[in-house]
Protein backbone atom coordinates (compact mmCIF):
# COMPACT_ATOMS: atom_id res chain seq x y z
CA UNK A 1 0.00 0.00 0.00
CA UNK A 2 1.77 3.18 -1.05
CA UNK A 3 0.78 6.62 0.07
CA UNK A 4 -1.54 7.87 -2.74
CA UNK A 5 -3.55 5.14 -1.64
CA UNK A 6 -3.19 5.11 2.14
CA UNK A 7 -3.99 9.03 1.37
CA UNK A 8 -7.19 7.60 -0.19
CA UNK A 9 -8.23 5.11 2.51
CA UNK A 10 -7.87 8.01 4.91
CA UNK A 11 -10.24 10.59 2.77
CA UNK A 12 -13.09 7.48 2.49
CA UNK A 13 -12.50 6.56 6.60
CA UNK A 14 -12.97 10.80 7.24
CA UNK A 15 -16.37 11.12 4.90
CA UNK A 16 -17.78 7.82 6.09
CA UNK A 17 -17.10 8.77 9.72
CA UNK A 18 -19.11 12.45 9.07
CA UNK A 19 -21.68 10.59 7.31
CA UNK A 20 -21.76 8.13 10.14
CA UNK A 21 -22.03 11.09 12.97
CA UNK A 22 -24.37 13.47 10.73
CA UNK A 23 -27.21 9.84 10.58
CA UNK A 24 -26.95 9.66 14.13
CA UNK A 25 -27.67 13.50 14.99
CA UNK A 26 -30.54 13.66 12.71
CA UNK A 27 -31.87 10.03 13.85
CA UNK A 28 -31.52 11.00 17.41
CA UNK A 29 -31.98 14.85 17.40
CA UNK A 30 -33.02 16.69 14.78
CA UNK A 31 -36.21 14.95 13.27
CA UNK A 32 -37.25 14.25 17.11
CA UNK A 33 -37.54 17.70 17.66
CA UNK A 34 -39.16 18.56 14.35
CA UNK A 35 -41.91 15.95 15.18
CA UNK A 36 -42.55 17.18 18.66
CA UNK A 37 -43.10 20.69 17.15
CA UNK A 38 -45.15 19.69 14.30
CA UNK A 39 -47.40 17.43 16.90
CA UNK A 40 -47.60 20.60 19.20
CA UNK A 41 -48.81 23.11 17.11
CA UNK A 42 -51.38 20.15 15.41
CA UNK A 43 -52.38 20.44 19.18
CA UNK A 44 -52.90 23.61 19.87
CA UNK A 45 -54.40 24.43 16.26
CA UNK A 46 -56.92 21.03 17.01
CA UNK A 47 -57.72 22.17 20.46
CA UNK A 48 -59.24 25.36 18.87
CA UNK A 49 -56.39 28.11 20.13
CA UNK A 50 -55.34 30.30 17.21
CA UNK A 51 -52.39 28.81 15.39
CA UNK A 52 -49.21 30.73 15.05
CA UNK A 53 -48.59 33.79 12.97
CA UNK A 54 -45.38 34.49 11.07
CA UNK A 55 -44.40 38.25 11.26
Amino acid sequence: MDLSQFSGFLVFLTVFTMGFWLMILLLTFIVPYWLVGYFREAWKYRKGGEPARKE
